[in-house]
C-alpha cells in the first residue's frame, strides 16, 4: 500500500476532532466521508460546509461530505479513522464490523478507556472487528486542539501501529508542512498517554480553579506524568513513550491550554460548581470524567498507586471537596522522587 493508493477516507465521528481530521485530509484533495450521529450536523455540513455544533466558524472543503449512514461512509473507503467518544465505541464498531469485507488501515483517534471493561480502544476493536483487521490497527495521538489544526497552525502527533509498512503509509497520508506525524509501535503507551492526560487535566483545572498558583500546577503535571508512566510500565508500555508527544506533549497542552474541555471542567469544580451541572451545560464530551473511573480501575487491577487519580475520583464521584483532595495529596508521607512512588 502507498499513499497514492488511498483514494477515499472515511472518518467515523463528527465531533470537533473527527471533523478537524476530516477537514485536514480533505484539504489535501482526498475525498472524505464524515459519519455523524446527529442529522443536524450532516445537514449543516452538506448545505453550509460547516459543523456548526462541534466546530463552528470553520469552513469545510467541498471534498468533505457528511452522512448519517455508516454503510455509506465505509463503502469504497481505503482507510478508516475512528473518532467517536469511548463510551459508544463498542456499539459503533459492532455496526462497522459487517461493513469491512477486506482489511483496510483503521486509525483510532479516540482518547479514552472503556469504562466497564477497562479496555483500551484498540482492544475493543480487536473484540469487535474480524481478525483480518487486527494487524492494521493504529492510534493517532498527541497535543492537538481541533480548532488549531483547522486553522492550519503547526501540529505534531504520534502514529502507533504494529505494521511498520502501513504506519509509514498513513504517516505520509497525514503529513503536510503544518501537520507533522512521528511513527511509533507502542500501542499501549500511546493510548494510555492520550487517555490519562485528560484525568490529569481535570486535576490541573481544579488547581487553577482554587487559584493555588503556578508552582502547584507544575508539581501536579509532573507528578501526574509519574503516575502515567507507572501504570503504563505495569501494563507493558515503553516508559519512553510517555516522554514524547502522546505523553508529556499532550499532558502539557491539556493541563494548560484554554481550549481544553477537561481543564475547564476542573476549573469549574475548583470554583465550587457541581459536576452534574457542569456536564449538563456542555455540548461536547469531557473524556476525563469517564476515564477517571477506568484509570482507577486499571490502577487497582495492576496494583499501581495513583494518588492523583484516586483524589480526582473522590472529587468527581464521592463529593469530596477540592481543597480537601489537594490537602490530602500534599500531606502524604515523604517519598523519594526517583522511586516513582
Amino acid at each position: 500500500m502507498t499513499v497514492s493508493s488511498i483514494q477515499r477516507v472515511a472518518v467515523i465521528g463528527a465531533g470537533a476532532w473527527g471533523t478537524a481530521l476530516a477537514r485536514h485530509l480533505a484539504g489535501k484533495q482526498i475525498p472524505v466521508r464524515l459519519w455523524a450521529h446527529e442529522p443536524d450536523v450532516v445537514r449543516g455540513i452538506e448545505s453550509r460546509h460547516e459543523n456548526h455544533l462541534f466546530l463552528p466558524g470553520v469552513s469545510l472543503p467541498a471534498t468533505l461530505s457528511a452522512t448519517n449512514s455508516l454503510s455509506e461512509a465505509v463503502a469504497g473507503s481505503d482507510c478508516l479513522i475512528f473518532a467517536v467518544p469511548s463510551h459508544v465505541a463498542r456499539p459503533v464498531l459492532q455496526r462497522i464490523a459487517t461493513l469491512l469485507p477486506q482489511p483496510i488501515p483503521l486509525i483510532s483517534a479516540t482518547k479514552g478507556i472503556e469504562e466497564d471493561t477497562l479496555d483500551l480502544i484498540t482492544q475493543v476493536m480487536q473484540d469487535m472487528l474480524p481478525a483480518h483487521m487486527h494487524g492494521s490497527l493504529m492510534v493517532l495521538s498527541g497535543p492537538s486542539f481541533a480548532t488549531e489544526v483547522s486553522r492550519g497552525q503547526p501540529t505534531a502527533l504520534c502514529l502507533a501501529g504494529q505494521d511498520a509498512r502501513v504506519v509509514k503509509t498513513i504517516q505520509g497520508l497525514f503529513m503536510t508542512p503544518n501537520f507533522r506525524v512521528y511513527a511509533d509501535d507502542d500501542l499501549i503507551g500511546v493510548q494510555l498517554g492520550g487517555a490519562l492526560k485528560n484525568v490529569m487535566a481535570l486535576a490541573a483545572g481544579v488547581v487553577d480553579g482554587l487559584e493555588l498558583g503556578h508552582n502547584a500546577r507544575a508539581a501536579l503535571i509532573t507528578r501526574g506524568l509519574t503516575e502515567m508512566v507507572r501504570l503504563g510500565v505495569a501494563m507493558g508500555a515503553d516508559a519512553r513513550t510517555f516522554y514524547g508527544l502522546s505523553g508529556v506533549g499532550d499532558l502539557i497542552l491539556t493541563c494548560t491550554g484554554p481550549l481544553s474541555r477537561n481543564h475547564s471542567v476542573g476549573v469549574r469544580l475548583g470554583k465550587g460548581e457541581r459536576l452534574d451541572a457542569i456536564l449538563a451545560s456542555m455540548q461536547a464530551v469531557a473524556e476525563g470524567v469517564r476515564t477517571a473511573k477506568a484509570a482507577l480501575g486499571l490502577a487497582l487491577r495492576c496494583g499501581v498507586d495513583m494518588p492523583i487519580v484516586r483524589e480526582v475520583n473522590a472529587v468527581l464521584f464521592a463529593d469530596k471537596s477540592c481543597r480537601q483532595a489537594v490537602g490530602d495529596l500534599m500531606e502524604r508521607e515523604a517519598k523519594e522522587e526517583k522511586s516513582l512512588s
